[in-house]
C-alpha cells in the first residue's frame, strides 16, 4: 500500500469527528507526489473541500490561486504541486459554529513520512499558524509574515490563511499585496517551470 493509499484510508479521528457539531467521517484529503517541486502546506481542509475530496475548492483556494498567479490547471498539477495540509481532513465545527483546529494527531502520525517522499521540492508555502508552526517553530503569524524576506531566502514563504476571515489583516498589512505577493509570484513562476 503506497502512502497516499494509507493516508486515505486513515480513521485515527472518526471518534473526534463524530462528537463534533458537523458529525462527520474522515474523508482525507491526499493531493503530493513525489515528483512536487512546489509545496503548499496549508491548515487542514473545510467542509466544501470534505465535499468535493479536493484541496482549496473554495474561495480560499480562488484567493491563494491569485497570490501565487498560478491557473486552477497549474495549480492542481500533481506531477508539480503537493499540497499537504497539516490535517489531511475536514476537523468540523464546534457548537457555535467556529472551525476546529487541525487535530495535531494527523501531522504526528503523517507529516515526516511526507516530507521524506517529497525530495524534489523547490519552494514551500506556509499557509497559516499551524504550518508556520511545525516548519519554521514560528508563534506569530503577523511577525513570521513580515519576516518573509529572511524565509524566501531558504526557499518559504510565510503567508496568511487567504479565508475571508483576514480580509481585516491584509487591509492592515497593505506591505503584502504590494511586496510580497510579487515576490511570491516570480519565485512560483521559476519554480513551475518545465
Amino acid at each position: 500500500m503506497s502512502l497516499c493509499d494509507e493516508i486515505s484510508a486513515c480513521r485515527i479521528c472518526a471518534e473526534r469527528f463524530a462528537a463534533t457539531a458537523t458529525a462527520h467521517a474522515p474523508r482525507p484529503v491526499v493531493w503530493f507526489r513525489p515528483t512536487a517541486r512546489l509545496l503548499i502546506a496549508g491548515q487542514a481542509p473545510g467542509a466544501r473541500v470534505h465535499a468535493s475530496g479536493q484541496p482549496f475548492t473554495d474561495p480560499s483556494g480562488d484567493r491563494l490561486r491569485d497570490w501565487t498567479g498560478l491557473s486552477a490547471e497549474e495549480f492542481y498539477d500533481l506531477t508539480r504541486v503537493g499540497i499537504v495540509p497539516m490535517a489531511f481532513c475536514f476537523p468540523g465545527y464546534d457548537a457555535r459554529g467556529s472551525d476546529l483546529p487541525p487535530p495535531a494527531i494527523c501531522a504526528a502520525t503523517w507529516r515526516a513520512r511526507v516530507m521524506d517522499t517529497l525530495p524534489d521540492v523547490r519552494l514551500t508555502l506556509l499557509v497559516g499558524g499551524a504550518a508556520m508552526r511545525w516548519h519554521l517553530g514560528a508563534g506569530n503569524v503577523t511577525d513570521t509574515v513580515a519576516d518573509w524576506r529572511r524565509h524566501a531566502a531558504n526557499g518559504i514563504f510565510p503567508l496568511p490563511h487567504p479565508s475571508w476571515r483576514n480580509t481585516g489583516w491584509l487591509k492592515r498589512n497593505p506591505w503584502f499585496d504590494a511586496e510580497l505577493v510579487p515576490a511570491l509570484r516570480r519565485a512560483v513562476a521559476r519554480v513551475m517551470e518545465r
